[in-house]
């Protein structure tokens, strides 16, 4: 047991206590929305597997913490990388769970929740990324050879994702990772140009033949609803734009100071088709029906809190892969809020990305807390700032 003696006085005295601080806040502020998006099943299982998540997620943050992921990944690495897109793999087995239309999970015989591979392997995606540009700066971080390889690394990845489970939501967070990360690594602004530019021609040729997909049509009817097109307005109300319109319908009837705690018309509604998804997915709703603007804006203030937090450590990192790493770890933070947020505000279209930190979800949260335990492994090995002001010279 020496190395849990260890592990907690190497916290105690190094680790980053503030934003273990800002992520159980934000996770108990979740617990509430979540016990109240599921009052009315009348069961509160939703919400006490999220506190026994928090707990398993502070014990795991503890532990992390004292961990090198930099020496860790650059000698694991050839592990780390199979077992991601293997883990993947395994919710084609007959222990894979699909649940609206997305098999992104796995439910093992008398294990008391399910889990989502993808969800887990995004840490060992940035950690493995990270360790890529850092291989890959000496040769040059933009050179062709050098795009390919962290390029092909993250399509490859997304391609498991969407074969294996069709979740098309998280292979786009694996890629706005890897924009995030490409970006603090230095690739060049042409790059992102060309990249868009390929995006905006395939789109505009596959369109007319993917136009009837239903991951299409809940792109072009948040299109349709921005710009104000009448001709599909039952689509956009009633069919595939149903969930989006009572989100916003909650959020907007919440005003300033929200209706009460509780007290939500669509959240404490026993119908489902009230507010769909309110513990998940629309768990924004929830807090901005309830809770109202000010609610909103506190959440959305904690979660900002804690991506600062990240990008902080990221510039006081000891070296190039460290500050990568706690950059990869904000941007999936940032990318998961923005999708989730624009989601609710009828400005995203349906993809099935949680809140971090607030949306039900053990796998989701316990995820989050070890990601932010290797931010804080990276605090406690950053330069102190006599030295850091001499590297920069």
């Amino acid at each position: 047991m020496s190395w849990l003696t260890d592990s907690l006085r190497e916290f105690r005295e190094r680790g980053d206590k503030l934003l273990l601080f800002l992520c159980l806040i934000l996770s108990f502020f979740g617990v509430a929305l979540v016990y109240s998006a599921t009052r009315y099943t009348k069961s509160s299982r939703s919400a006490v597997v999220q506190v026994v998540g928090i707990l398993l997620g502070v014990v795991i943050y503890i532990l992390l913490s004292s961990v090198d992921f930099e020496l860790f990944t650059q000698r694991a690495w050839k592990f780390l990388f199979p077992f991601s897109f293997l883990f993947i793999l395994t919710t084609l087995t007959p222990w894979g769970v699909e649940y609206n239309g997305n098999r992104s999970w796995l439910q093992i015989p008398h294990f008391p929740t399910t889990i989502q591979p993808a969800e887990i392997s995004k840490v060992f995606f940035i950690l493995l990324l990270a360790l890529q540009f850092s291989k890959l700066r000496e040769r040059g971080i933009s050179k062709p050879t050098s795009i390919f390889l962290t390029a092909g690394h993250t399509l490859f990845m997304c391609g498991i994702i969407a074969v294996a489970s069709g979740d098309f939501g998280m292979a786009l967070i694996y890629c706005l990772i890897f924009v995030v990360m490409a970006w603090a690594a230095g690739v060049k602004l042409r790059w992102f140009v060309l990249a868009f530019a390929l995006i905006a021609v395939a789109a505009v040729i596959l369109w007319p033949h993917l136009a009837s997909d239903v991951h299409f049509r809940r792109i072009s009817i948040v299109i349709d609803h921005l710009t104000g097109n009448e001709a599909t307005l039952y689509d956009q109300t009633m069919d595939t734009g149903w969930q989006q319109t009572r989100s916003i319908m909650a959020i907007g009837s919440g005003g300033l100071w929200g209706q009460g705690y509780l007290k939500g018309i669509q959240t404490q509604s026993p119908y489902r088709t009230s507010l769909p998804a309110r513990m998940d997915d629309e768990i924004f709703a929830v807090c901005g029906e309830e809770l109202g603007l000010v609610g909103c804006l506190v959440l959305l203030a904690l979660l900002a809190a804690i991506i600062i937090r990240c990008l902080w450590v990221a510039r006081q990192a000891s070296s190039y892969q460290s500050a990568l790493m706690a950059t990869g770890m904000a941007g999936m933070l940032a990318a998961q809020v923005c999708i989730n947020v624009g989601m609710c505000l009828y400005l995203f279209p349906v993809v099935g990305i949680t809140l971090p930190f607030v949306s039900a979800g053990g796998t989701s949260l316990i995820t989050m807390f070890a990601a932010m335990g290797a931010v804080s492994s990276i605090k406690t090995r950053s330069l102190p700032s006599w030295l850091r002001d001499r590297s920069q010279l």
